[in-house]
């Protein structure tokens, strides 16, 4: 199966990150994520970045790093993992795409359920050390 491409958006405010619940309208609805959405064909992962928390999300955001790179469970998508700072605004979630928005400190998101195995490693192994 050919390996599609994504981002995963890491929104950081102090010691807390945006995570979302997915909705309804969204693969995997009811897993608690960082937001994430698949590169359009000719975009940069920036680009994607910036364009996936617009829609989801409706904030303005500025790409910061590259922090990391992960296969999702099935294999099917590589996962680009970049920092990002959200511009100050209200967070008005897409309701197909997020039935809730949270920040939580990364020991608060690995209390949620149900969450993805690699989001689980990240949060334990790489956030720590950004």
């Amino acid at each position: 199966m050919p390996q599609h491409e994504a981002i995963v958006a890491v929104l950081r405010q102090a010691d807390q990150v945006l995570v979302i619940r997915r909705g309804p309208g969204a693969c995997m609805p009811g897993y608690w994520a960082p937001l994430s959405g698949t590169l359009e064909p000719g975009e940069s992962q920036q680009e994607a970045l910036v364009r996936e928390v617009q829609e989801e999300i409706g904030l303005a955001v500025t790409p910061l790093a590259k922090v990391w790179e992960s296969a999702t469970a099935r294999g099917d998508y590589l996962l680009h993992w970049w920092t990002a700072a959200a511009s100050p605004g209200e967070v008005t979630a897409d309701p197909r795409e997020v039935s809730e928005t949270r920040w939580v400190t990364p020991a608060q998101f690995l209390a949620l359920e149900p969450i993805f195995a690699g989001d689980r490693e990240f949060f334990g192994k790489i956030f720590p050390r950004l």
